[in-house]
């Protein structure tokens, strides 16, 4: 994350990074990652990976803008998911929690 950080002091861009404009840049990002696959099942492992490490990008610039940790809130959603899909009964299955 400083690297991050002094990647983005050292050309003064934090004063475009609100919330809403790194939400925004995480959807743009995350469509571009998509179109990688738009047309076929086969893709350019080079360009995927950049695309990814773009929408990462925004996504942790986000949670520092937030003051949140990635990691500490990545396990509380999994908490989150767990009482939702218990492996016993949404193993094996893509059926929504409310179906199962």
């Amino acid at each position: 994350m400083s690297a991050l950080r002094a990647f983005i002091a050292e050309r003064e861009w934090a004063q475009f990074h609100s919330p809403e404009n790194l939400a925004k840049s995480i959807a743009i990002e995350a469509g571009e990652l998509l179109e990688e696959f738009q047309w076929s099942p086969d893709f350019d492992a080079d360009r995927v990976r950049l695309e990814l490490a773009d929408v990462l990008t925004y996504c942790y610039e986000l949670a520092d803008r937030l003051g949140v940790d990635p990691e500490a809130i990545i396990l509380e959603k999994l908490e989150i998911t767990r009482s939702k899909y218990p492996a016993e009964t949404s193993r094996g299955r893509s059926t929504k929690y409310d179906q199962l």
